[in-house]
């Protein structure tokens, strides 16, 4: 197994019978993931997609032994139901909405402290473990096995890093996407953390974006451990004017360490294989890792 999911991994789906959810339910199915029921309230009894449907987390976790839950929730209840998971106590919470309130993300994310419950998001693709399970919305064929770890804060340079990787004669361990919101669950440095320590990953494709601090953490702290695993960095939005927001509400120039530039020459200081285009991820990744 590789981090945060695994073959063994039993899924829950809050929103499971709206059409996201329902979408991209049979899609993690098809996949290979365990996905062993979903919640809507005031549909609880009934089938769909061939798997029971629950009123609430806790009575699919009584029923199933879930230990996992994506949550496809609109933005006003999202938080809620993250909430919810973490007090049915589900481990694993990737929450795939976007446009969650601030407030209601500062609530949740004090709400998980203390709790034996890691979130993954929000406005994020999920999480997958090449072959074995997909929690997230990623296109799985994308993802063939390896040894390379994934930890982005974008969605579409995750499937991008994967191809590249592909590409290069590598595979993927597993591919994390954090979330560009301002407040997330899992930082760049806590998946970091997760890579190095995990003994099926043996390099670790990092990227990042303009805004927030939380590349410059994962650096420093990759330096402080002694670079024990080879890390190839990308930042996007080199182009970008400072004070504009660009895409993720993250992702926006505040100090002279939130662009791109700064950013870059961080990484590079700490020891890590920055480069300029997300086109040559696979090749510098295939040069550092020796293929």
């Amino acid at each position: 197994m590789s981090i945060l999911v695994n073959k063994s991994s039993k899924v829950l789906v809050q929103g499971f019978t709206g059409t996201e959810g329902s979408f991209h339910a049979s899609q993690m199915i098809e996949y290979g993931t365990q996905v062993v029921g979903g919640v809507t309230p005031g549909k609880g009894g009934s089938i769909h997609l061939d798997r029971p449907v629950f009123n609430t987390v806790a009575e699919g976790v009584k029923a199933t032994g879930a230990n996992v839950s994506i949550i496809f929730v609109p933005p006003a209840f999202a938080a809620d139901a993250i909430m919810e998971s973490a007090e049915a106590g589900i481990e694993l919470v990737v929450c795939i909405t976007e446009g969650i309130p601030v407030q209601d993300m500062v609530k949740a994310k004090n709400y998980l402290l203390g709790k034996n419950t890691r979130l993954i998001g929000p406005n994020c693709p999920g999480v997958i473990t090449a072959g074995e399970c997909k929690v997230g919305i990623m296109p799985g064929f994308v993802f063939i096995p390896g040894r390379i770890g994934i930890v982005s804060k974008s969605g579409t340079l995750t499937y991008e890093a994967a191809d590249q990787v592909a590409k290069a004669g590598l595979g993927i361990s597993t591919a994390v996407g954090i979330g560009g919101d301002p407040i997330i669950g899992t930082t760049t440095r806590d998946a970091m953390e997760l890579f190095m320590n995990d003994p099926n990953t043996d390099a670790i494709v990092m990227i990042g974006e303009i805004g927030g601090g939380m590349e410059a953490e994962a650096a420093r702290w990759i330096k402080e451990q002694g670079n024990k695993k080879p890390v190839v960095g990308f930042i996007a939005g080199q182009t970008a004017p400072p004070g504009r927001r660009m895409g993720h509400a993250g992702a926006i120039v505040g100090g002279a360490e939130d662009t791109a530039e700064a950013k870059m020459k961080i990484m590079s200081e700490c020891g890590i294989h920055v480069v300029s285009s997300p086109a040559d991820i696979g090749k510098k990744m295939a040069e550092v890792f020796g293929k």
